[in-house]
């Protein structure tokens, strides 16, 4: 009987870690040395600040492109690139860009300006194709400006090369899983944040199944300290109609002994500067990661050397067990 009792204890221990083991080995797959090279690359001055639809965008869009390829996940449609204009008025114009349809017929109308970005999205298909939940981050920022003095480049280490190293790192993860997720699980890479959350408004207003987003998990700025007294913080912000969601962070950081002091903010009203507006506004509930602003935001200073990388690290891992769940929790 003892023997017996020592059997099925050990079977069950076994089956306990073989189911723990796909998310485990996928966290185990974000790192710092990933995050190092997606963020040195991305803030190089070689990419002269990603500004939205220059050249520099597009070979940052290129690049996103081909690391969807490497892990060998699908566009969501027929390219990995979403094409969208946006439009203004002329120079002199202090208004923003929109991708408004009922503006943009207005603009038309007169002298205007149009600018070509491309959002940049993959998928996952999960075993229910008709559920979706998706992780972005923006990749442009601002650009060159030739007319400061010193340093020119905005190289936007933290503004937000730091979000779309979290977004690449958890599509490798779930890829590393090797388990279907229950839902499809997109990752999308933003254009057109700083004009004005451009490239997220146009997916959602365009989205043919926006109804069927069980979540949106969105990251900007995630690398810095905002008080380096405390270099564990990071505000988590999340829809307060899902508390579980808040919970789900605190397990993680207890389980997986992650070295972060979360500033727990649920709300109803997700509206803030970021591309989880884009999704707030359809009641599409959003998890959102930041750590603060810093004297570098908006600045050429914002470079990959003031990054906090273990901070960096542990968000992206707490952020893809947040997308585990979203994706095979069946409800929420």
């Amino acid at each position: 009987m003892k023997l017996l009792c020592f059997i099925l204890l050990i079977s069950f221990t076994f089956h306990s870690v073989s189911a723990q083991q796909p998310v485990e080995k996928a966290v185990n797959t974000i790192n710092e040395q990933n995050a190092r090279s997606i963020i040195g690359f991305l803030a190089s001055d070689a990419l002269e600040g990603r500004r939205a639809g220059s050249n520099s965008g597009k070979v940052t869009a290129e690049y996103l492109a081909s690391y969807l390829i490497s892990l060998g996940i699908e566009p969501l449609s027929d390219s990995y690139f979403q094409q969208f204009e946006a439009y203004n008025e002329d120079f002199q114009s202090r208004k923003r860009y929109t991708v408004e349809p009922d503006s943009i017929v207005k603009y038309k109308q007169r002298v205007h300006r149009v600018l070509k970005m491309q959002n940049v999205i993959g998928m996952i298909g999960g075993v229910n194709p008709d559920e979706y939940v998706i992780v972005g981050a923006h990749y442009d920022h601002l650009g060159k400006d030739e007319s400061l003095e010193g340093d020119q480049i905005y190289n936007g280490a933290d503004d937000n090369a730091s979000g779309v190293s979290a977004v690449m790192q958890i599509a490798k993860a779930f890829v590393e899983s090797g388990v279907k997720p229950q839902r499809n699980v997109i990752f999308a890479f933003w254009d057109g944040e700083e004009l004005g959350l451009l490239g997220s408004r146009y997916f959602t207003m365009s989205c043919t199944f926006t109804n069927d987003i069980k979540g949106y998990l969105n990251f900007d700025m995630i690398g810095r300290n905002n008080d380096e007294s405390q270099p564990k913080h990071v505000v988590y912000f999340y829809s307060e109609q899902h508390p579980v969601f808040g919970n789900w962070l605190k397990d993680s950081i207890r389980k997986y002994g992650l070295n972060l002091e979360p500033d727990y903010r649920p709300s109803d009203n997700l509206l803030g500067g970021s591309d989880n507006r884009s999704f707030a506004r359809y009641d599409i509930p959003v998890i959102w990661y930041h750590t603060d602003g810093h004297p570098d935001y908006h600045k050429p200073s914002d470079e990959a050397s003031h990054i906090n990388w273990g901070k960096l690290v542990d968000i992206t891992k707490a952020a893809f067990l947040n997308m585990w769940n979203l994706a095979n929790e069946k409800n929420y």
